[in-house]
């Protein structure tokens, strides 16, 4: 025997079952009444919110340090130098050492050569 149409049947017959049952429940009411009207309950509401300003606070400021004096520090000044700066006879003072002639022109040939000058005796001279 074929149950398949057996199921189909039930599934076509619940279906319409569930359907039909919220359709069946609709329905229209009217309501008459007659009496006193009753006293309505007693409403509680909730105060206000009250705002209050704090008092203002009043922090006095930290006192000043204390005042200490002290003697101001020695001022030293350098002497000015005793050599001037040049040719002092024979050597050439720059303010850090001191030259002497064939050493002066060894470094401060200006581009003429360590030849340019040559020495004897007698003092420098040009050639």
């Amino acid at each position: 025997m074929n149950k398949r149409p057996l199921y189909l049947s039930l599934l076509v017959a619940g279906t319409a079952a569930l359907a039909t049952s919220t359709a069946a429940m609709a329905r229209v009411d009217v309501d008459v009444n007659f009496g006193l009207p009753v006293a309505p309950a007693p409403v509680v509401v909730a105060p206000a919110p009250v705002y209050v300003q704090p008092q203002p606070v009043y922090v006095a400021p930290p006192p000043p340090p204390p005042v200490v004096y002290r003697p101001a520090p020695p001022v030293v000044v350098a002497p000015a130098p005793a050599v001037v700066i040049g040719w002092h006879n024979d050597r050439y003072w720059d303010g850090r050492r001191w030259y002497d002639r064939r050493e002066y022109h060894a470094w401060h040939d200006h581009g003429r050569g360590p030849d340019h000058y040559r020495g004897d005796d007698r003092g420098y001279y040009r050639r």
